[in-house]
């Protein structure tokens, strides 16, 4: 490649790149009430900064190849901040490490830049292989604290076996999103934990958390579903006991796994709640995201829970590494305006957009899932008799 065709590639990719992450972003259509989808994912591996992923200096990179690769960006936390929002986005690359790294936005919806560096996120005593879907957290306390998962390789594995894995909560906290002090991981009676949540609130006089107890890497096995636990301090948090606030069900969105997405928003009716539930099918797993509502005074209390899912894949977000998922571990609420971030495939992150008030009117009054075939057909029946009465009195 001539220093022509070097230069006229290069500024080919830069053009290209700019025109990404400047693309105009709208509401589709189309909707059901409880949010609008977005037409645009607001966040992918090609949003990632060109200098990231390319050796710029011809003398070194003479046909100007990708050096170190992207593959996905996805299961973001989120906060407000300066103003706009800002993104914590697991970023893998094409060796399937993950990092974390900020995307910041005026809106919220589209112009989503990364700041130039990822984070160094310090390493614990026992380092992990892997971290990643970190949920933010503004205290009560002054701190923020990003929680995530810190995957290690399981030392019980037999040999030969490299899928095994031991997954614990990883807890860090900063000021600035880019100097972050490591504390010590989680400490929980559970063999293993994912998706675990603080509490933006003292509960008590203590931290509160949300988790997700597991028997192994992969299957929840005895944990029944979204823990509640309290420790005395974030230096060596440590929650002596697990109590499960929100349970698995046969035959439900939420029978092989759930677990809490970001930290709880607070409102004048409770903490509302956007969680995930996974169920098997003879495709592989299925991950959708439904609501709950709790206790304003007894955050661990359930008072309200639409039955079925609130947000599933669909059309290209069913396709991905992980096919058929969406994740949350990011909202932000701006006002009375909610913006949702989702993981679509464990591939690209996208948003929708809705509002405190219609969340609360959604988890209030939807009919909870009466369990069995015939009540719910019994659910529908009321529905549709409602419906045809009202119709018959607008016509008369």
């Amino acid at each position: 490649m001539t220093q022509a065709e070097f230069q006229i590639r290069g500024e080919r990719l830069f053009r290209a790149h700019e025109s990404l992450i400047l693309r105009r972003n709208e509401p589709l259509p189309d909707s059901n009430g409880w949010f609008e989808r977005y037409r645009y994912p607001v966040l992918t591996a090609a949003h990632t900064p060109l200098f990231w992923r390319y050796d710029l200096d011809g003398r070194s990179n003479p046909f100007l190849m990708e050096r170190l690769g992207i593959n996905a960006a996805f299961n973001v936390g989120a906060m407000e901040w300066n103003g706009g929002v800002v993104l914590m986005v697991r970023v893998e690359g094409v060796d399937r490490k993950s990092f974390f790294a900020v995307a910041e936005s005026a809106n919220g919806i589209e112009g989503f830049r990364f700041w130039d560096y990822p984070v160094a996120m310090p390493e614990g005593a026992d380092p992990e292989t892997n971290v990643y879907d970190m949920r933010l957290v503004a205290h009560q306390d002054g701190w923020i604290y990003g929680l995530f998962c810190a995957e290690r390789k399981d030392p019980a594995a037999p040999p030969g076996d490299l899928s095994s894995a031991v997954a614990q909560c990883g807890i860090a906290r900063t000021r600035d999103l880019k100097t972050w002090e490591r504390l010590d991981d989680l400490k929980t009676p559970s063999a293993q934990q994912r998706n675990c949540v603080l509490h933006p609130e003292f509960v008590n006089g203590q931290y509160a958390f949300y988790t997700r107890p597991q028997d192994s890497f992969i299957e929840a096995g005895s944990g029944g579903g979204i823990g509640w636990g309290l420790a005395a301090n974030m230096e060596h948090a440590a929650i002596e006991k697990e109590t499960i606030i929100e349970r698995r069900e046969y035959h439900t969105i939420n029978e092989v796994k759930n677990g809490l997405g970001p930290a709880p928003i607070k409102t004048e009716k409770g903490w509302l709640h956007l969680a995930h539930g996974v169920r098997n099918t003879a495709a592989g797993l299925r991950y959708v995201l439904y609501c709950f509502l709790c206790d304003l005074e007894a955050p661990w209390r359930v008072i309200a829970k639409p039955g079925g899912y609130f947000l599933a894949p669909e059309g290209e977000e069913r396709v991905g590494d992980v096919s058929n998922v969406t994740f949350s571990s990011g909202w932000v609420r701006r006002g009375d305006e909610v913006l949702i971030y989702y993981g679509a495939s464990d591939t690209r992150t996208n948003v929708a957009g809705t509002t405190v008030e219609r969340l609360l009117d959604y988890v209030a009054n939807t009919p909870p899932d009466p369990l069995r075939s015939a009540l719910c057909v019994q659910q529908r029946i009321a529905l549709i008799e409602r419906n045809l009465r009202f119709l018959g009195e607008k016509r008369s």
